[in-house]
């Protein structure tokens, strides 16, 4: 994630430096989020591609410093294959609550946005939902409970909405959610990132089809052998069942022979 983010912050801006009219303007439309209907279908990638996007320094410096931290927080206690998968979520997440505030509250409105900073909402939240004693060093400020930290982050955003990036405010929140109700289902017993994590992640695979192999029931390579009583016992209850129904001189002179032949014998 942080590679990816790095390389397309350096190619975009390289992109700016050599070409900024067209071929810069072209590429940022194809990438970022937009938040009219027409156009999102056209360009629906952009959920995904949004959140890797960046393209001022301190964007990008700011997101990936608080992605480093919280996503090795969330890594150290709940494993590095939920990393991937909850940074998309929370990032799509952020997406579709931004598409649906602007077409509900800015029907026809042409807004696009771009950076990751709904993922790392996300990281952060869930962090603090899993672990909300757990104490941080803050430049200038100390040691602050993850909880508290969050939830101020939260209201800032709140409070900002007049004033801020109405789109990034909105995308924060809905990953800020995700985080929280990710969290919540995980200890509930529901992963709902576990369809990427089987996607991304080959151990997974490879355990799931060793876990179906093992509860699969094995076929017995051993055939079932009829004793010949067997077989005269079902030849004597379809004769009788024959006689039930069309009469005693419905049977062949065989068969009448067959049975005269197993009467005599018991």
């Amino acid at each position: 994630m942080l590679l990816w983010n790095i390389v397309i912050f350096l190619g975009i801006n390289l992109m700016y430096l050599i070409s900024p009219g067209t071929a810069f303007a072209w590429t940022f439309d194809q990438i970022a989020l937009h938040s009219l209907p027409a156009v999102f279908i056209r360009k629906p990638w952009g959920l995904i591609s949004y959140m890797f996007t960046h393209v001022e320094f301190f964007h990008v410096l700011f997101n990936l410093i608080n992605l480093y931290w919280f996503g090795n927080l969330f890594r150290d206690f709940l494993g590095n294959k939920r990393v991937l998968p909850l940074y998309l979520m929370g990032g799509i997440a952020g997406g579709l609550l931004y598409l649906l505030c602007y077409t509900l509250i800015f029907p026809g409105f042409e807004s696009t946005m771009i950076g990751a900073s709904a993922s790392v909402m996300c990281m952060l939240v869930a962090c603090a939902t899993l672990m909300p004693n757990y104490e941080i060093g803050l430049l200038f400020i100390g040691n602050v409970k993850l909880k508290w930290l969050a939830l101020g982050l939260i209201v800032l955003g709140v409070i900002s909405i007049p004033r801020g990036n109405l789109g990034g405010i909105i995308a924060h929140m809905g990953g800020a959610l995700f985080g929280f109700f990710y969290i919540r289902s995980l200890q509930s017993g529901t992963d709902l990132c576990k369809p990427l994590i089987w996607l991304f992640d080959a151990d997974t695979r490879r355990e799931q089809k060793r876990a179906q192999a093992r509860t699969k029931p094995k076929k017995s390579p051993l055939k079932v052998v009829k004793k010949p009583e067997d077989n005269n016992q079902l030849r004597l209850d379809q004769l009788l069942d024959k006689i039930n129904e069309k009469g005693y001189n419905s049977l062949s002179a065989e068969e009448k022979a067959w049975l005269d032949k197993v009467s005599k014998e018991n």
